[in-house]
């Protein structure tokens, strides 16, 4: 690993495994900067890489104390630089997940918006309105391009790729490509031919 990097890069490196080893020892490598907020309900599973900056929050709020992790990231989970996950209810990463950088992923929202009933005012200021989830779950060798962003609620299947720049507000099935805001499939792929093919 150090070969790939100049001399000051290295250093860098090799400061980086020290600390990724003494606070995170199941993990590969945590590129610091680093910012865990409520730790005790984050699991991270095995050979867990990090670029720089990246934010893992969780938001345990009343009932929520008790429970289990909040936060569940797999095994050999890959996120780059600045990729920033929140969560209050549950976002489960499953295995060999790989995150581009300046990913948002989060199952919270300040105020609710969709209830036919009763809904968050604008003149209400958004730090006070009420934090509302939904659960996220992204399942194994899942790919999330540069920029995506997931919302509250939403599940994406295992071996599904989205594109750069797409924002996932509905669920997607597994083994597709999506793209756009809202993400929609594009492609799916054909276990027959083995090959990727337009829907």
């Amino acid at each position: 690993m150090i070969g790939q990097y100049s001399f000051l890069g290295s250093i860098y490196m090799i400061r980086n495994y020290i600390f990724t080893k003494a606070f995170y020892p199941q993990a590969r490598i945590i590129r610091f900067p680093f910012d865990i907020r409520n730790k005790r309900w984050i699991k991270i599973g095995k050979n867990f890489t990090c670029g720089v900056g990246c934010r893992l929050e969780t938001h345990p709020e009343g009932k929520n104390k008790n429970k289990n992790p909040l936060l569940i990231l797999g095994n050999n989970v890959q996120i780059n630089d600045y990729v920033h996950i929140a969560a209050k209810e549950q976002v489960l990463l499953g295995d060999n997940v790989l995150i581009a950088s300046k990913v948002f992923i989060s199952d919270l929202n300040h105020g609710k918006y969709s209830s036919d009933t009763t809904q968050d005012s604008p003149l209400t200021p958004p730090d006070k309105r009420q934090l509302f989830s939904s659960p996220v779950i992204i399942e194994d060798n899942v790919w999330l391009g540069e920029l995506v962003s997931v919302l509250p609620g939403v599940k994406i299947g295992k071996g599904t790729i989205v594109g750069a720049n797409s924002v996932v507000s509905k669920s997607l099935p597994p083994y597709v490509i999506a793209v756009g805001s809202p993400a929609m499939p594009i492609k799916k792929f054909n276990f027959n031919s083995m090959l990727w093919e337009k829907i």
